[in-house]
């Protein structure tokens, strides 16, 4: 799936600035766009994997995210 570069800086902006206020979807956009996949759910917990390093990171779906799953977002993609 590709996104458009602008809109995944956008939302990472917001994550840093807004860590309260991010929905999982936009967690999930900015997740792919580094490489990560959903390979599986079980509940409310989406397991996303990034084949190239086999790093995974668990994310429970909530709206809005807690900001522990917002930082460590951020800390696996690099910001």
């Amino acid at each position: 799936m590709c996104y458009e570069v602008s809109s995944v800086e956008k939302i990472i902006e917001k994550m840093k600035s807004q860590p309260n206020g991010v929905r999982p979807e936009e967690a999930e956009k900015v997740l792919r766009s580094y490489g990560y996949e959903n390979v599986r759910q079980k509940g409310s917990h989406r397991h996303y994997l990034n084949k190239s390093t086999g790093d995974l990171i668990t994310i429970k779906q909530e709206n809005p995210l807690k900001i522990a799953y917002i930082k460590d977002v951020l800390s696996r993609i690099g910001e």
